[in-house]
């Protein structure tokens, strides 16, 4: 039996549609497919050795590598099941500027531009984990993509779509100089190619042009989770936006807004609460 193909995927990446593929297609290649932890690098990962293959957030350093985009996720703001984000299908990041934010913010560029000026306290570095919890707590609020919210949910929290907010984009990257074939493979696979297909990971790299835009690629889609932009819609598990078709759409009610309370801010059109 040959070594497995070690595959390793950031927090929030469902890759199990694919390794079924491939445990089906590839019986004899054992895989080994790992999330990669908090804190680590996906990409330092890959160029060390510590794997074959990665799915990573863009945009990194592509030096030595080849990255193909798979699909965006959308962002949401994370809050205590109290905070009035909770009544609204939908918030701006507008609507987020006098809360205190529990990450870096210059993770949230968007968030930084419109921030008001008051005092806030001064945050230990937290883990996402650690930062939901904080947040259970009304002490704060945090913007992360979609699957990471679901990956971490608690009861005492929702999570609300965020306009204004750049979404989140996920790659599959390998090493430029690595000829293992099992590559070619997995790209096909991730890619949607039925299994007598001919193409080579050649056709597949890179998925970035010099100026930084992205081609469509597969199936676009995760393993398990939604949420994620796939050929122009934008999907969310709470009263989302739209689906693959590109239109918008609400499960039940309005989207909305959030106004008052919390420091919510009121300069964006209210909208019915749920």
């Amino acid at each position: 039996m040959s070594d497995p193909f070690l595959v390793r995927f950031v927090p929030g990446v469902t890759p199990d549609k694919w390794l079924r593929t491939w445990a089906a297609r590839m019986p004899g290649s054992p895989i080994d497919a790992r999330v990669v932890e908090e804190g680590d690098d996906a990409a330092d990962t890959l160029r060390r050795g510590g794997c074959s293959m990665a799915f990573l957030r863009l945009p990194v350093d592509q030096a030595g590598l080849h990255v193909i985009p798979l699909y965006e996720e959308i962002p949401v703001v994370v809050a205590a099941k109290e905070h009035p984000v909770a009544a609204f299908d939908e918030v701006d990041i507008a609507d987020l500027a006098d809360e205190d934010l529990l990450q870096d913010p210059g993770t949230v560029p968007e968030w930084e531009a419109v921030a008001t000026g008051r005092p806030r306290p001064e945050l230990a570095r937290m883990s996402v984990p650690e930062a939901v919890a904080v947040a259970a707590a009304g002490s704060g609020v945090l913007i992360v993509p979609l699957s990471v919210a679901r990956l971490h949910h608690r009861k005492d929290v929702v999570h609300r779509p965020v306009t204004g907010v750049a979404g989140s984009r996920i790659g599959l990257a390998w090493r430029a100089d690595d000829d293992d074939p099992r590559i070619e493979a997995f790209v096909g696979i991730v890619r949607g190619r039925t299994e007598r297909s001919s193409r080579g990971a050649s056709a597949s790299a890179p998925g970035e042009d010099g100026s930084g835009q992205q081609r469509r690629t597969g199936d676009g889609g995760q393993g398990t989770g939604g949420g994620h932009r796939s050929r122009g819609g934008r999907d969310s598990a709470d009263g989302g936006r739209g689906t693959s078709g590109g239109g918008r759409g609400t499960s039940g009610g309005g989207r909305g807004k959030a106004a008052g309370g919390h420091g919510a801010g009121g300069r964006s059109r209210r909208r019915r609460p749920r």
